[in-house]
């Protein structure tokens, strides 16, 4: 990524030199740097409103029951998964934050789910080296970021003085939608062509 970065600004100062235009490439380069320090004080008292209901929600049981509701689901989509699994809670409560735009307190639950993914992978015979089909599933849940509320990109136009900061709600609520339903069909489609089975010997178990 920084790799990325760098050749853009290389590119932009070289055209810029180029179509006699370096002064105005300098003069954007400086207000964007000034108008990202602003947003980013500016979003100080947005996000520890947002913090601050991520603590009631916990509190209160929201994320928990959100979290029931989404459970039958969840089998459905992690069917290899015995239905005991300790890894279901955390699936849920990851899902059920990142849903309510509760980003901070989704990161633990995913960490946590990922780590009960990869101990199911191992108990079931698979690489301890390699990602499980489960895990991959939950990667690409979570690299969509399904939101009913976008809470963080309210934040930050709320911070860039936007007019109607919720009018994201119902594009984000389609766009997340669409990634998140993809994402699944997706890695369910090329499972069978890149996922290994464990493989058993002489009858033992896997």
């Amino acid at each position: 990524m920084n790799y990325i970065w760098c050749s853009l600004i290389i590119i932009s100062i070289i055209f810029g030199a180029i179509n006699g235009k370096l002064q105005d490439v300098v003069n954007a380069m400086l207000l964007s740097a000034q108008n990202a320090v602003t947003i980013a004080i500016s979003m100080i008292g947005i996000m520890a409103f947002w913090l601050g209901m991520v603590k009631i929600a916990q509190k209160s049981g929201l994320v928990e029951w959100f979290a029931k509701i989404t459970a039958p689901i969840l089998r459905l989509i992690f069917n290899e998964l015995p239905k005991n699994s300790p890894a279901f809670s955390n699936i849920a409560l990851n899902f059920s934050a990142n849903a309510l735009g509760l980003i901070n307190a989704a990161t633990p639950f995913g960490i946590k789910a990922m780590q009960d993914l990869k101990e199911e992978a191992i108990k079931n015979g698979e690489n301890k080296d390699a990602a499980s089909n489960s895990m991959c599933i939950f990667l690409g849940m979570n690299t969509a970021g399904f939101q009913l509320i976008p809470a963080s990109v309210i934040a930050i136009l709320l911070s860039a003085k936007a007019k109607n900061p919720t009018d994201i709600i119902l594009p984000a609520l389609i766009v997340t939608s669409i990634a998140f339903i993809s994402a699944i069909i997706i890695a369910k489609i090329l499972a069978p062509f890149f996922y290994d089975k464990p493989k058993t010997n002489n009858g033992d178990k896997p």
